[in-house]
């Protein structure tokens, strides 16, 4: 009785034999034209748009020399054999044993856990083919490389290869990446630098000598000691290459946005192809706003610098602004230096969300009969959260008693949201922050009245920005579109829009939010702002993140601050010092519309004092406000 393994075998054996005769009779009857892996071909840059349709970024190849095979050093040569095809001089383009390989270990495997490409085939994928992982994809690029090195030569293959290889970031051919890398001529390349070449290979993003060296080293090394194992290079010039550093070629980064920048890229090299984008000739429309952009990264890394210099060194952060109607983004601050670190903090930094919960709870309670103007007690008391005694307390560990929920809410009391939490109930609470599309899990605890729910700064962008836009959530997004070389949009956002809170408990707290931003505007003494504003602030415990949401009719933006390891910023460093700055600075930078926010007519205007909720007759004591109910 055969196995399953003996079974697979025998029918990739028939099929094997099967198919043979027919690839002979398609490879004797077919040519392919590819002089024009030869030719060094002008290739089109593709261009990013701002929401005006002026261009502020480029995808372009590195400009690139055809170099002959001559002038590639034998050592490069051979750090690549080694690397990617050792039977490269053998073989007729195809490996039949790794295929074999291959098809065995995917079948036993039940995975598509294994390819089997040599030189030859990387260089007709690269050129001629899409990077899907197809069956079909992979016997077309199988019979490419038959046909190819039926026409051409070894040398021929090669000496392709190398000008076409691709290294990342727009750069292919050998010839570039020595020049992008290090400076220098193809010719001049060392052993160890030819290491780092082939180490690329296994994958650009992974392998990036710039973004990833301590990958690339232990990657090079690997390949020197496959190199030193096929006597390509001796024991004593194996251990002077280990111990040597990259030294890579840093130019500098003086463009607009980069992380946005990077973002997209990453967006287009999966929606087109790496080669494509760089040579094809893409226009991208994106939702930038080239003076809201500037103004954002101006005032960040000015900020953070003081941070820095006052706080704690590793002070870092990112700034989202969106246009609160539609969700396009304006401007992406994604760190505060490009340079050093390429990742993405406004997209992929998951961190406390602090006060700004509040908004969510406070809309529950709106939502389940309870008033603004309502009275609760801030004053000491304990309770028994996941069977722990906590006595929660505010930030400045006072307690002033007799407050309205508004007050609360515009001065971020710590007592008076838990309490009101208490009241709604958890599961409604959760109910109307998921239905502000704050996706992660949110545990049933009463610190959860306080923010302790991991978010990402454009998480929060989107659900604080529900609360702006009169109860009607809408995705934000940075590509409107993207068109090929013929003018044709091969891609199109999809605006998405929803209600999820009703206008008037919006308009509420909308309201009572513009009292915080005045008294922020006052604190920080700050007198310009020409337009109607609104702000949430919010620290998490030890001061490891500030955060402000703030807005106006026009914009809505995020920030938070905080160092990378999540760690504390510093003694009494709170989201009024340390991130509503960023936010006055950009509105400073930019045009100050005088508007004002629209507010749901159906609600009515009542003097009231903050503290007591009682009918109020003076508007100049400090203590009365117009609220809406």
């Amino acid at each position: 009785m055969l196995t399953v393994y003996q079974r697979c075998i025998f029918v990739i054996i028939l099929l094997l034999a099967a198919s043979f005769g027919g690839l002979c009779f398609f490879i004797h009857n077919h040519t392919i034209d590819f002089s024009s892996l030869q030719q060094d071909t002008q290739a089109k840059p593709s261009i990013l748009l701002d929401h005006m349709g002026k261009v502020w970024g480029v995808f372009q190849q590195d400009k690139r020399k055809y170099v002959l095979l001559e002038a590639v050093p034998q050592h490069l040569i051979q750090a690549f054999l080694v690397t990617e095809d050792r039977a490269f001089f053998a073989h007729p383009g195809i490996s039949f044993r790794g295929i074999l390989r291959s098809i065995l270990t995917n079948c036993y495997s039940r995975k598509k856990i294994q390819g089997a490409s040599t030189i030859t085939q990387q260089l007709v994928r690269l050129l001629f083919l899409d990077a899907k992982k197809t069956f079909s994809r992979k016997i077309k690029e199988q019979l490419y490389a038959i046909l190819l090195e039926r026409q051409w030569s070894k040398e021929q293959i090669l000496e392709a290869y190398f000008n076409n290889v691709y290294f990342g970031d727009g750069v292919y051919g050998v010839q570039a990446a020595a020049q992008r890398f290090w400076k220098i001529d193809i010719s001049d390349i060392s052993v160890d630098q030819a290491a780092v070449l082939a180490s690329i290979m296994k994958s650009p993003f992974k392998y990036s000598p710039v973004r990833r060296a301590e990958n690339v080293i232990k990657r090079r090394n690997v390949i020197l000691s496959m190199m030193r194992d096929h006597a390509m290079i001796d024991q004593s010039e194996y251990e002077l290459c280990i111990e040597k550093s990259l030294n890579i070629y840093e130019p500098q980064v003086n463009y607009l946005a980069p992380h946005l920048k990077e973002t997209i890229r990453i967006f287009l090299e999966n929606l087109v192809g790496k080669h494509a984008l760089y040579t094809q000739g893409f226009v991208i429309q994106t939702t930038l706003d080239m003076d809201i952009q500037q103004a954002a990264q101006k005032s960040f890394q000015e900020h953070v610098a003081k941070l820095r210099l006052k706080y704690h060194e590793k002070v870092d952060g990112a700034l989202l602004s969106m246009d609160p109607d539609t969700g396009a983004i304006r401007c992406m601050v994604g760190g505060y230096d490009f340079k050093s670190s390429k990742h993405n903090r406004a997209l992929h930094a998951y961190r406390q969300m602090g006060s700004i919960f509040k908004v969510f709870v406070y809309a529950a309670a709106l939502e389940n009969g309870l008033k603004l103007s309502d009275v609760e007690i801030d004053e000491p008391f304990e309770l028994v959260s996941n069977g722990t005694l906590w006595a929660p307390r505010n930030y400045n560990n006072k307690f002033i008693g007799s407050m309205t929920r508004a007050y609360a809410l515009s001065r971020s009391n710590n007592i008076v949201a838990i309490k009101t939490f208490l009241k709604v109930g958890a599961d409604k609470v959760i109910d109307v922050a998921k239905r502000c599309q704050i996706p992660a899990r949110m545990k049933p605890y009463p610190s959860l009245a306080l923010g302790c729910v991991d978010v990402t700064l454009l998480e929060t962008l989107g659900s604080f920005n529900a609360i702006v836009n009169h109860g009607v959530y809408v995705k934000p997004y940075f590509i409107s579109w993207v068109k090929n070389h013929l003018g044709e949009k091969i891609y199109k956002e999809k605006m998405i829009k929803k209600q999820v809170l009703d206008s008037s408990i919006c308009s509420q707290i909308s309201q009572v939010l513009t009292f915080s931003l005045e008294r922020l505007k006052k604190y920080l003494n700050i007198t310009w702002l020409g337009s109607q504003a609104l702000g949430k602030t919010g620290t998490t415990n030890d001061s490891r993140n500030c955060w402000f949401c703030g807005a106006t009719p026009n914009l809505t933006t995020a920030i938070y601050v905080g160092c990378d390891q999540n760690q504390s910023m510093g003694q009494n460093l709170f989201s009024s010092k340390a991130a509503c700055p960023i936010w006055f600075g950009l509105h400073e930078k930019i045009a100050k519309p005088n508007t004002k926010f629209y507010y749901d007519p159906k609600l009515q205007k009542r003097l009231i004092n903050l503290k007591t909720g009682c009918q109020a007759h003076d508007i100049c004591d400090p203590d009365v406000a117009i609220l809406l109910e």
